[in-house]
């Protein structure tokens, strides 16, 4: 019996650790040290500044040492930043960089007698194996539960032909687009309302290139990450799904207990809010481990979130109430009002812009008395606002204008003319960048705007009725 529990004991470690996909601190400190700016993906792949790639392997259980150094390598005597193809650590930890093999396939390195640490180590059970992986059949036992194989299951990328509903094949080729340096390197992620794929399009091109196929219209999709990973919300359906760019594939689904909508990215701690209006909750995501880390109970049924600085504020759609959410005070559930039709919020030098879309008029709040500052005439059918330093651009729908407005000394300072029978419905920050780009869903077009110069750049027309316009850098395959 005895016998039987330390058995036990050591599969539960050796499980524990497989699972976890926790590099160790040491190897953490090892690798920064050594490659700066490497990145060690939430599943435990390791992957160089350059796109070289690193399998790690966890051994049953972890050598105690005093300081960690390099056992082994192959070549021997090499560094990481020499970039071996094996590096075995004294604490029995081991990495194994992916290598090229024919027909496009991946491998590791072969070694006629494996070291012990590589054929008793184990793989990640949560990892995303990168496709068409193939192992030497004498390391085979490194898979664990993971199925590994040339051809993988959970591909989701189709063709263009096959991407397009009935109606859309038909529809005529756009003439070339000039692209702007703007968008130079960016890869744009089109929705529909008619469409369960995600059209994937290079910038200035008309018709997308192909498609990830999903299981029902999205709703929401948010580029995390660096662009490396879609977050995706779909309707009637109880999960986060999980894309990884590189390699078309869905890698997580995030199950949720309630349908979520609305998506918002907290880029400086990597979370994601995540809003589930029938079950008047607000999901919390650590985009690190990409698990879910906390449950938010809130009044009503949120939508319209905002995320600025540590507050979240929401709409309660059934009874126009606005809430503010403190985050760093133990989520504290703050009331500021009654607004009809509230169709956006932005949130500055601690007063809040309610935008409404009927009256078509912008609400000031003073957050500390909750009091109302003041009150503008904006343009018709206002949907959408977006805060650049001290100018609040608003975005009307029917007049199809953007008006400019400085919070500084509360003036308007120009309306902006959009498309000429357009009707404008998205407008969206481009990360890491001083532009924004508007959507125009009647005449399928996005356009690039200055939020610093407060001007058009340039308009582009797809070939598909389009509803929202993600733009991210260029994912370069590491697979």
């Amino acid at each position: 019996m005895r016998k039987f529990l330390v058995l036990l004991g050591i599969v539960l470690m050796f499980s524990t650790s497989a699972f976890a996909a926790k590099i160790p601190d040491d190897i953490r400190d090892y690798i920064d040290n050594k490659v700066p700016g490497t990145d060690v993906r939430f599943d435990g792949v390791i992957i160089l500044p350059d796109n070289t790639v690193y399998l790690p392997l966890y051994p049953s259980l972890f050598s105690d040492v005093k300081k960690l150094s390099v056992k082994e390598s192959f070549p021997a005597g090499k560094e990481l930043n020499d970039k071996p193809d094996v590096i075995i650590f004294n604490n029995d930890f081991v990495m194994m960089k992916l290598l090229p093999a024919e027909n496009g396939t991946k491998t590791v390195l072969h070694m006629p007698t494996p070291p012990l640490q590589v054929r008793t180590g184990l793989l990640p059970q949560d990892m995303l194996v990168p496709s068409g992986l193939v192992l030497p059949e004498n390391i085979k036992g490194i898979v664990g539960n993971l199925k590994i194989d040339i051809k993988s299951e959970d591909v989701i990328k189709v063709n263009t032909k096959e991407s397009f509903e009935e109606f859309l094949s038909e529809t005529d080729p756009i003439g070339n687009q000039t692209l702007i340096p703007n968008l130079k390197n960016k890869t744009l992620f089109v929705t529909t309302n008619y469409s369960k794929n995600i059209q994937v399009l290079d910038p200035a091109k008309s018709t997308p290139k192909y498609a990830l196929s999903q299981k029902s219209i999205p709703i929401d999709i948010k580029a995390v990450n660096k662009g490396k990973f879609l977050l995706v919300t779909s309707f009637e359906r109880p999960f986060l799904d999980i894309i990884s760019v590189a390699d078309s594939r869905f890698i997580k689904q995030i199950s949720l207990s309630a349908f979520p909508e609305e998506i918002v990215v907290d880029y400086e701690n990597n979370k994601a809010y995540i809003t589930a209006p029938r079950a008047s909750t607000i999901f919390v995501v650590d985009l690190n481990t990409m698990s879910l880390v906390q449950k938010i109970k809130v009044n009503g049924y949120c939508e319209k979130l905002l995320l600025c600085g540590d507050k979240l504020f929401y709409v309660d759609k059934l009874k126009n109430d606005i809430w503010a959410i403190e985050v760093k005070n133990q989520y504290l559930l703050r009331n500021i009002g009654k607004f009809p039709n509230v169709s956006a919020l932005a949130f500055a030098k601690n007063s809040l812009y309610i935008s409404s879309r009927t009256k078509s008029r912008v609400a000031v709040v003073d957050y500390s008395t909750l009091s109302l500052a003041k009150e503008f005439t904006t343009v018709s059918k206002p949907i959408s606002m977006l805060l650049w330093g001290e100018n609040l651009y608003i975005l009307g729908a029917q007049s199809n204008q953007i008006q400019k407005y400085n919070i500084a000394n509360g003036k308007i300072i120009e309306n902006i003319q959009l498309n000429d029978g357009g009707f404008s419905t998205g407008f969206n920050h481009i990360l890491n960048t001083e532009l924004a780009v508007i959507t125009d869903i009647k005449k399928n077009t996005y356009t690039i705007f200055d939020l610093e110069k407060g001007k058009i750049i340039k308009t582009y027309t797809i070939n598909v009725p389009l509803k929202d316009v993600i733009v991210t850098d260029s994912v370069k395959l590491f697979d």
